[in-house]
């Protein structure tokens, strides 16, 4: 970038040539430069044109060496530590002051305003090539009036303009740069924020202080708002060297781009298309769109509809090529979702892609079509895309154009194109995943054959078809990915989608998805601790907004897509086998400490339910049914007792982690029924007292004498929790027959007491299930604990009726006569 800059100092702003050369690039030096370097005596002269940069006195020398060094050798013949000689000595300082001059209109200059906006913008053109300038303070401080330029052109007010155009009769044809006294030598930062406010100021309000509208301004105005494309053009490259640093994006939200390039867009303004919607478009693919979008609704949504409807006029051979520069301008999902006026943008584009989806086209042209497809799925679902036939062909292009990325490339080598084209194509796959294996819908409540939600059976069969193909060549593509490429964002947009498929159908390609496991296992156990540290991978993470509470990138991200599938395939023998040969249950119980010392770390008004957390423990709960043996053994089961009897105490108080709570609990209890006599230790004893006063609170026994309600407090996730908790009973049972001394801690919790309490008040329990469950684990007390048996009886004894009578299984346990 650096040795593309010019130094020429040419203020006429209709000068030949400088609109062609982009503002600053590629300026052309004198006959006598050497191509390809600089001869002794060239170099010794640039030495002394440094040195004159270094003292010059005022900016009449400083211009006058900059012109040398140009007339000696354009700046593609220098090499980047002399361009940063130069760049240090010139600094940000002058051009700073030719900006402030030209606003403030300043009758000393020796130069009009125009000119000295030329002059100082083809300086931060060419400075900000160099990313030490590029982020200095003087440089940004001047991107508010770079801004203000770009909307409304070099505004002055009437004054100022009648003294630039008296200053203009008597100035020579080609102005002479020696004669410049530029005002303010002390110009600094604050100056230049403050005249940038002056200006903006200007720009609202008239000459009495009324308010003015920045169209009527220029219409009032006319010569003092056109705009030089050669000014417009160093305006674009210094603002999009700013875009470019690591914080830029930031820096440019933060004072105003996004408003002012809207307005430059919507007054047509010099350049607005070519250059500046491109800037605004690297302004919302980054992680600051949700931002963006949620500070600038009005004014980007308005952009979004005068772009649509341009999309929608155009040709066809034209929409092709804006389709991706469609897409960058829709909103994230979710917001401003009930907009009707996005609403009808999203119909409007959905009418004009339906016949570009259905024609003959390239896989070069029909990549665009479905990105913008993908991007309009995101926002609205199948409920606007059209007819059911209309959605299965979109579905099957996708597939197709996945099937023959992966799977006829040589090597799997994809250029960044098609990379992008198949990552689009994966989010129309994964949105028919989830309406094609979802419950059918009603015939009364469907819509009127109007999306894919109106899929007939053999249309749902069809597709589904055409998606397992689909995935098929996921597999086989992920089968190929050596560990050296973990850290590609492309093998995680892979593996993601792959999971969304997994996660709602495992039976079908059981053998290749068994086969796959454990490059899936590895996968996300290098992610998990930490072994891919590449930053492309985080930086994609943020843009997609994947990490945690739209957070960075912790590594965990990888294993919450694959835990559906692995709750799956974890019950079933085959694959689980396959599982715990590359040790899944330590993978599952890392992520579970790593998930709860963040969850720890939140305050309780943060705390939110984490699906991940509960879809983990059932796959450990998996494991612990069926592989008792297993969980004697592995020390990881030890580590999880571990840090279940550390988390429960604490969950158990916090409300909205119920179902979480729910589940740690059952997965304790069922590992402690393993557990063969013994003592009970204290992080044993700690974790039980725990889980019986959170099983105790399930029930409320306050309408006594009619039947036992669910607590108010588990309402809301009985659903969820209800089987956990039956599970809980059984497992609490369990554990008294594998360690009968837990009998005692059940009696001193007063968990017993209790129950027997309630049952003997109630007329019935809830269920017939929760009955069964509470029966079971009161037979377990009175069979292992005779003073547990002798207090059951006595209860027993006196309930004639109510729901402890109708416990028939416990009378016999106890022998009442």
């Amino acid at each position: 970038m650096a040795d593309s800059a010019d130094f020429t100092p040419t203020v006429n702003s209709q000068s030949p040539g400088k609109e062609e050369q982009g503002g600053g690039e590629g300026g052309g030096g004198s006959e006598g430069d050497v191509k390809g370097g600089l001869t002794d005596a060239q170099r010794g002269v640039l030495e002394r044109c440094v040195h004159a940069l270094k003292h010059a006195k005022n900016d009449s020398q400083t211009l006058a060496a900059l012109l040398l060094i140009s007339r000696l050798c354009p700046a593609s013949e220098l090499d980047k530590p002399m361009l940063r000689r130069i760049f240090e000595a010139v600094g940000l300082n002058l051009p700073a002051r030719l900006l402030v001059t030209a606003v403030r209109g300043d009758e000393n200059s020796g130069l009009p305003p125009n000119e000295l906006l030329s002059l100082g913008t083809a300086l931060l053109a060419a400075l900000s090539t160099e990313p030490d300038m590029a982020s200095s303070p003087q440089l940004l401080a001047t991107v508010p009036l770079l801004l203000g330029i770009l909307v409304n052109g070099p505004v002055f007010t009437q004054q100022k303009q009648e003294a630039r155009e008296q200053h203009q009769v008597g100035q020579s044809p080609d102005g002479e740069v020696q004669s410049a006294n530029i005002s303010n030598p002390d110009c600094n930062p604050a100056s230049v924020a403050q005249s940038a406010e002056e200006t903006e100021s200007s720009k609202q309000k008239g000459d009495d202080g009324s308010e003015a509208s920045r169209v009527s301004t220029s219409q009032e105005n006319p010569l003092s708002s056109s705009l030089d494309a050669a000014l417009a053009a160093d305006c674009y490259l210094v603002l999009t060297a700013v875009c470019a640093l690591p914080r830029g994006s930031e820096l440019l939200l933060s004072r105003g781009a996004i408003s002012a390039l809207c307005q430059a867009v919507e007054l047509k303004q010099t350049l607005s298309h070519e250059k500046g919607l491109a800037l605004l478009g690297s302004l919302l693919s980054g992680k600051n769109k949700d931002k963006a979008w949620s500070k600038h609704t009005p004014e980007l949504l308005s952009l979004l509809v005068r772009l649509s409807k341009d999309f929608c006029e155009s040709t066809d051979e034209t929409r092709l090529g804006m389709c991706g520069q469609l897409a960058q301008f829709l909103p994230p999902a979710g917001v401003a979702a009930e907009s009707e006026e996005l609403k009808a943008v999203v119909g409007s584009l959905w009418e004009v892609l339906r016949p570009m989806v259905q024609a003959k086209l390239t896989p070069r042209h029909i990549g665009p079509i479905l990105v913008l497809s993908a991007c309009l799925l995101d926002l609205y679902g199948w409920e606007m895309a059209g007819p059911p036939k209309f959605c299965c062909l979109l579905v099957n292009r996708a597939c197709v154009e996945v099937r023959m990325g992966l799977e006829d490339l040589p090597g799997n080598d994809l250029t960044p194109e098609v990379q992008h084209t198949i990552t689009g194509c994966y989010r129309i796959m994964e949105a028919a995943i989830e309406q094609a294996c979802s419950p059918g819908v009603p015939q009364a409540a469907a819509p009127s054959q109007s999306s894919i939600s109106t899929l007939s059976l053999q249309q749902s069969r069809q597709v589904l078809g055409v998606l397992e193909e689909a995935f098929s060549g996921l597999m086989y593509f992920l089968q190929q990915v050596e560990p050296s490429r973990y850290g590609d964002p492309f093998v995680f947009a892979t593996f993601r989608s792959l999971c969304s498929w997994l996660a709602e159908e495992t039976s079908c390609l059981k053998e290749e998805v068994t086969r796959l496991l454990p490059f899936l296992i590895n996968y996300t156990r290098s992610h998990l601790q930490g072994g891919i540290l590449e930053q492309s991978l985080a930086d994609w993470m943020v843009k997609m907004s994947i990490g945690e509470d739209g957070g960075a990138w912790t590594g965990r991200e990888a294993l919450r897509y694959l835990l559906p599938a692995l709750c799956h395939l974890s019950a079933e023998e085959g694959p689980r086998k396959v599982l715990l040969d590359v040790d899944t249950p330590a993978l599952l119980v890392d992520f579970l400490s790593q998930s709860w010392t963040f969850l720890r770390g939140k305050t309780s008004a943060a705390s939110t339910r984490d699906p991940s957390m509960e879809t983990a423990c059932s796959a450990l709960l998996n494991f612990t049914v069926t592989e008792p043996e297993r969980v004697r053994k592995d020390l990881c089961f030890r580590s999880l007792e571990v840090l279940l009897s550390e988390a429960l105490p604490l969950l158990v108080n916090k409300p909205r982690l119920l179902v979480l709570t729910a589940n740690c609990c059952t997965l304790g209890l069922m590992i402690g029924r393993l557990k063969e006599g013994g003592s009970v230790e204290a992080g044993q004893r700690r974790f039980l007292s725990s889980a019986l006063r959170f099983l105790r609170s399930a029930l409320d026994s306050s309408s006594s004498p009619g039947p036992v309600k669910v607590s108010l407090s588990w309402e809301d996730s009985w659903d969820d929790a209800a089987e956990l908790w039956r599970l809980s009973l059984q497992a609490l049972g369990g554990c008294a027959r594998a360690q009968p001394s837990i009998t005692t801690l059940i009696r001193e919790e007063g968990w017993l007491r209790h129950m027997l309490a309630m049952l003997h008040q109630c007329s019935a329990l809830p269920d017939q299930l929760t009955q069964e469950a509470l029966e079971e684990a009161l037979c377990a007390l009175a069979e292992r604990c005779p003073v547990c048996k002798q207090e059951i009886g006595d209860m027993m004894t006196r309930s004639s009726e109510g729901a402890l009578s109708n416990m028939k299984k416990l009378k016999k346990s106890v022998v009442v006569k």
